[in-house]
This record gives C-alpha cells, structure tokens and sequence, in this order.
C-alpha cells in the first residue's frame, strides 16, 4: 500500500480550491486533480455554497469559431501558449495563470468574459487532440483560433473582417437615445 505525502494532498487541494474559485465544473476538477470525486464535491460545497452545476460539458469546437468567442478564445490561447514555452509550469497552473491574465485584460477593455475557465480548458484539450490550431490573420499578424484542417493561407480574422451583425446586440441598442433612432417615414 502506497502511503499517500499529506503535503502532495494539500498541494491537490489548494489546486482544485484555485480552480473552483474561477469557476471550475466538477468534470475539471475530476480530470486535472487525483482528489476523489466525494472529497471533490466537498470542497466544492464549502467553497461555494452549494452543490456544483450538473450537465454536460461542452464538447463542439463550432462555438470557438463564432465571431466574438473566436476572439476570446485566440487571446486565451495565445497567452496559454505563450505561458506554455517560456515557463516550467504545469498544464494546470499554465491554464489558471492564462486564464487570469486573460479575465485581467477583459476587464481592463471593460468587456463581459465570453470564456469559462471550463470552456478555456476544453481549449486546450480541443487544441491537444489536434482539432483546433492558431492560424495567423493576413491582415493584423495576429494569430487566431482555427479548425486545425482548414486552409489558412487567405484567413483574415474577425476583427479585421468583422460580421455585419457584429456589435448589434440588445444590450448594445438599450443604450441608443431617441436622437439615434431611425426615423419612421
């Protein structure tokens, strides 16, 4: 019988407590921690309260490909990857290190988060499996959340070729005056 390192325990639990305070689902926690699936639920329930949400996680590389999670997800992942090559972190700590410093530079562009700390993660595992790569825009340079197998040769990204609809939200036209409305003829 392997005798289990209290300190290798603690540092487990301060690693699921980190995680579970970004916002972590339990089938994260499960995957990325060696804590049991009870020990888990427990610490999850006294960090936040309540039981942790049930459900699938999401599993389709389509929504990283819409307009503005594209955006996310590319800024995520650039600094994920950045994190990656020029540290000796490991892939959890890359991942909430990543995460924070991509929630940092969200707020400071006072924008909502279109990223999870679970969708992030399934990023990566997406982007582990070769389904997903970066692939750099024509026009800024900058490198972008692609389907791994398609051509890139012409990829202009969707901030330099932003959809029609892009920014025509509701929340976006509660903010119009009346002097903005159109006017009815």
């Amino acid at each position: 019988m392997k005798m289990k390192s209290v300190a290798g325990e603690a540092r487990e639990i301060g690693r699921a407590a980190d995680l579970i305070r970004l916002g972590a689902r339990l089938q994260l926690l499960e995957s990325e921690t060696k804590l049991s699936r009870e020990r888990l639920l427990r610490l999850y329930k006294e960090i936040v309260g309540k039981s942790p949400p049930k459900g699938m996680l999401p599993f389709s590389t389509d929504w990283f490909m819409t307009w503005q999670p594209n955006i996310h997800a590319s800024l995520f992942m650039n600094i994920y990857r950045y994190l990656d090559k020029t540290s000796a972190l490991d892939e959890v700590e890359a991942l909430t290190r990543a995460y924070r410093l991509y929630r940092e530079q969200i707020g400071r562009l006072d924008m909502p988060e279109a990223l999870s700390i679970t969708r992030a993660w399934r990023l990566t595992k997406f982007f582990e499996a070769d389904m997903l790569a970066l692939a750099p825009c024509r026009k800024c340079r900058g490198h972008f959340v692609v389907h791994a197998y398609d051509l890139t040769e012409q990829y202009v990204c969707g901030l330099c070729h932003m959809p029609s609809r892009a920014g025509k939200t509701r929340a976006a036209g509660a903010f119009r005056t009346d002097a903005q409305a159109p006017v009815a003829h």
